[in-house]
């Protein structure tokens, strides 16, 4: 079963990930915080890490870093979500090691979409 990280401060995207992702594929596990992120991260890296481009306690790329170099057997696709397509922090994401972005609020289809594209949702 492949788990899938959601950070965000939003308990309310958290949740509809949650509910809209959960299968018994796939688990979805939510921190609120970049800092509670990592500590999940070092303790037990996700296949899919999906990450709030605006966090509160800490810049996404400096995230997407920290957790890149972090030791893992797993190395886990990174997505960032964003309120609207930000070319410029799409590429900064991308160069620090992320795979894509997702733009919220998100519907049933568009997420499920996007997991398909990046090859991590049937």
């Amino acid at each position: 079963m492949k788990r899938c990280l959601f950070v965000d401060d939003s308990s309310v995207i958290r949740k509809v990930a949650k509910r809209i992702l959960n299968s018994a594929d796939l688990v979805v596990i939510e921190a609120s915080t970049g800092a509670e992120g990592l500590d999940m991260c070092a303790y037990d890296m996700p296949e899919i890490i999906v990450v709030d481009g605006s966090l509160e306690d800490m810049n996404v790329v400096d995230f997407i870093r920290r957790v890149r170099a972090m030791p893992a057997h797993v190395k886990p696709q990174i997505a960032i979500c964003l309120t609207e397509v930000d070319i410029g922090a799409i590429m900064r994401a991308k160069r620090a090691g992320a795979q894509g972005y997702l733009l919220k609020p998100f519907t049933r289809p568009q997420l499920l979409e996007r997991f398909r594209a990046f090859d991590i949702a049937a």
